[in-house]
Parts: structure tokens; C-alpha cells; sequence
């Protein structure tokens, strides 16, 4: 084939813009030049409040996984592509004189390593967060720097953990030490950002015009899509209808819910904009961050799937007390199996996410081998509120640069952010510190 597409091709319609997945057709012309294209190697940090129930998290010594533990048995299907690592930890997440606050202070040191100002006025002050080094980098090089994405949307002024402000303990992006980034949670909103053009008087028609006629977003972009498939070899038709197919499915899930939002409220009550179905929720946002991947629309994503302290309870896995009270277990055997309840049942959205990832060719391999998924969050055990020997996975192979399927175990006290630091060279972002660090994990090689 002649003419080669452009990577930024994308269909249009009314405002609607739909990227496209990387297709052969987009791979320079010549042999030699398609054999040094790599796909882009992208990054994500999944968090989770309240610690973990660590004996069910921790395999047993180290080296490659062999049975997984119980909270992380969801993962068996892509065990191959996750890392634990044991040891690693936010200093700066500790009191250091300030007292209490140890939620808000694993939720702003997370990604940060630098501890933050213990205030609950204007005056915050924390650093630059990983993602956002990476963006401010590279993030003219897609769509959409970065995207932040969320369950809780948490309150960004005011006292929300023992003198901290809510900033601290609602956002784990900072674009400066005093900015924080903050997340979107409904996920109708997301899917118009990703797939909405520029223009927001275009983007208000096309929705309404879709609720109005009940259309869907790709019935605005079906003449472009049939021109352009009928440019392409079977392969990359396969691709593009399953992409698109991707998509849709997205949409049908959005409609359903808001619906049943709509049913509820008796036709009276406006819908909340968020699933009931709190792991509908996740997944439905965990779905828009895979088809921004697959899109090339970002290569940088934040997850929080609740803000730290949160009190929820999850009623499906059979746990009526909040999340927070449950977490100050006190050794009781009831609470801590009530906690491994819920670390499983978030394990299982992970699951689920790495999963999609994984089921989508890119390249020689999948897109899950091209991305490096951190999950875990900034306290250890609930009870004690340390920030030491943290619970994290990563997940993916970063481009094939990561020995994935192994635990990993590092010496008590190894600042998180050396993880990132070696997470940061991948992405083609070099840089010498970021809060705490000491250097590079050369372990992941």
C-alpha cells in the first residue's frame, strides 16, 4: 500500500472526534522503518485507601509468583504482567512532628514524596506528582496530557483530616507544589471529554441531538468510518470494528445506568452523574482509561478509586460498616476478614482493567505490555496508619523493559519514588530526583 495513514487520523462528525487505535496502515512504508517503530509506552496509578489486610496480600518470598495469595487471586489470568513490591515506602507520608492527619498525608505523598503543609487554609504546599512530571514532559504529544479519574470527588478547601486541608486527602495529581489536579468522576463526563471536539457549543448539540433522537456518538462519524475502512486490509478492519465496537459498549453501560438514575428518581430527580454499582463505576471509568490508551488520546493516567479515609460500605461483598471503621480493626478477626473482603473486591476492578488491557493487540504483543500500571495506596495496615512497607503492584511490561510475574522484594524503608524515577526513564522523562528519592530500581531490569 502507497499511501500511508496518519497517526492523528480520527473520524468527525458533529461535535464528535473519535481517535483511532494504531493500525498497520499508520507504520512507516519501508521494512526497516516498521521494524524500529515501537508502540508508546504509557502509565498509570490506580490508589486505594485505608491500607490492606497484609497477610493475604504478601506472597511468600521472592522471586517468580508461584500461588497467589488470596487477595490477589483475581489476578491469576494476567499473573505473567504483575509485580509485587514489598518494602517500599513514603517517609514523608509519617507524622515528622506534625501529628495527626496520616490519611490526608498518604493520599498528597503518594505520588509526590515530599511532605505536605499541615494546614486546612489556602496555603498548601505539597510537589510535583510523578504523572505530572511526565506530562508537563511529554504531554504535547498526545490529545490530552494527562487524565484524572475518580470515584469520590472530595471537597478541595477546607479541614478534612486532623488540620489538613481537603485538597490533601482528595487529590494524589499535583501540577505544582501548590495546584492540585483535580479528578473527574462521572463518567458521562469522561467519555464526552475523550471523544468531544474542541468546540463546547459543537459538544452541546451533538448531545443533545444524540438524547433527543437516542443516537449514538458513533452514528456522527459512520461516514468517515466506512471510508476509511474501506482503505484498509482486514487486519486493520478487524482492529477498527473492535475498537469502535469498545466504544459503543461504553456508551449502551452510560445509557443504562442514567436511565436507571432517571427510573429512581421517578422522572423528578436529577441523575446523580455516578453508577450506584460502585464497581460499575470503576470499571466504566477503567474502560475509558484503556480506550484512551488504545487511542494514543493520553499516555498518562490517574485512578483514585476512592479518596484516603473514605467510609463506604460494601454491601456486595457483605461488609455493612465503612470502609474507614473497619480498617481500625485492632486485630479483631472479624474486621480483618471484613477488610480482605474489600482489598479482594478492588483487586477484582484491577483485575478486570488489566485484563482489557491485555485483550488488545498492539504491536508484537498487547497493550498491557506497553504500560506500567501502579496500584496500591500510601498506608500499609489501617490500624497502625504506617507508611512503610507499602502494598504495591505494577502491572505491565513497559514496553518490555520490565521483568513482570515476580515479587520483588526491597529493603524496608526504599522510597517509593525510586520506583517512579525508574517508571519516569521509560517513558523517555529522565530525570535525577523527585521528592525522596535515592535512585533507580535496577531490580526491574
Amino acid at each position: 500500500m502507497k499511501n500511508k495513514l496518519d497517526r492523528r487520523t480520527v473520524l468527525k462528525g458533529l461535535g464528535t472526534v473519535v481517535a483511532l487505535p494504531f493500525l498497520e496502515k499508520m507504520a512507516p512504508l519501508s521494512a526497516l522503518a516498521q521494524s524500529a517503530v515501537r508502540p508508546p509506552t504509557r502509565m498509570a496509578f490506580l490508589f486505594i485507601p485505608n491500607g490492606v489486610n497484609m497477610e493475604h496480600w504478601r506472597p511468600t518470598g521472592p522471586g517468580a509468583l508461584q500461588a497467589l495469595p488470596t487477595t490477589l487471586a483475581p489476578l491469576e489470568p494476567v499473573k505473567g504482567s504483575v509485580s509485587v513490591l514489598t518494602g517500599l515506602t513514603q517517609r514523608n507520608a509519617f507524622a515528622l512532628g506534625d501529628g495527626p492527619g496520616d490519611h490526608a498525608r498518604s493520599t498528597a505523598t503518594w505520588l509526590t514524596g515530599v511532605h505536605p503543609k499541615k494546614t486546612a487554609g489556602t496555603d498548601i504546599s505539597v510537589g510535583i506528582s510523578a504523572d505530572q512530571v511526565a506530562a508537563q514532559k511529554i504531554g504535547h504529544l498526545t490529545k490530552f496530557a494527562s487524565l484524572e479519574i475518580g470515584c469520590e470527588r472530595g471537597a478541595q478547601a477546607g479541614n478534612c483530616d486532623s488540620g489538613y486541608s481537603c485538597a490533601y486527602s482528595s487529590n494524589i495529581s499535583w501540577r505544582s507544589p501548590t495546584t492540585p489536579v483535580a479528578k473527574e468522576v462521572n463518567p458521562r463526563a469522561v467519555f464526552e471529554r475523550l471523544f468531544g471536539s474542541a468546540d463546547s457549543a459543537e459538544n452541546s448539540a451533538s448531545l443533545a441531538k444524540r438524547n433527543r433522537e437516542r443516537l449514538s456518538i458513533l452514528d456522527f462519524v459512520l461516514e468517515d468510518a466506512s471510508r476509511l475502512s474501506s482503505q484498509l486490509g482486514l487486519q486493520d478492519k478487524r482492529k477498527l470494528d473492535e475498537y469502535l465496537t469498545s466504544v459503543r459498549e461504553v456508551e449502551l453501560r452510560l445509557e443504562k445506568y442514567e436511565q436507571e438514575a432517571i427510573a429512581i428518581g421517578g422522572g423528578m430527580q436529577k441523575p446523580s452523574g455516578t453508577p450506584s454499582d460502585y464497581g460499575e463505576h470503576i470499571r466504566l471509568l477503567g474502560d475509558m482509561m484503556v480506550l484512551a490508551f488504545q487511542a494514543d488520546l493520553t499516555r498518562i493516567c490517574t485512578f483514585m478509586f476512592a479518596n484516603d479515609g473514605s467510609n463506604r460500605p460494601f454491601r456486595d461483598v457483605g461488609v455493612s460498616e465503612g470502609h474507614h471503621d473497619i480498617s481500625h480493626h485492632g486485630k479483631d478477626p472479624d474486621k480483618l476478614e471484613k477488610k480482605r473482603k474489600i482489598d479482594r473486591f478492588y483487586v477484582d476492578q484491577l483485575s478486570y482493567v488489566l485484563q482489557r488491557l491485555n485483550s488488545i493487540r498492539e504491536g508484537s504483543g498487547t497493550l498491557l505490555d506497553q504500560c506500567m500500571v501502579v496500584f496500591g495506596g500510601g498506608i500499609s495496615d489501617g490500624d497502625r496508619h504506617n507508611h512503610d512497607d507499602l502494598p504495591i503492584l505494577l502491572c505491565g511490561k513497559g514496553g518490555g523493559t520490565i521483568q513482570a510475574g515476580r515479587h520483588y522484594v526491597f529493603a524496608n524503608g526504599t522510597p517509593m519514588n525510586n520506583l517512579f524515577l525508574s517508571m519516569l526513564d521509560r517513558m523517555k522523562v529522565p530525570i535525577e530526583s523527585l521528592g525522596d528519592s535515592t535512585g533507580k530500581l535496577t531490580e526491574l531490569l
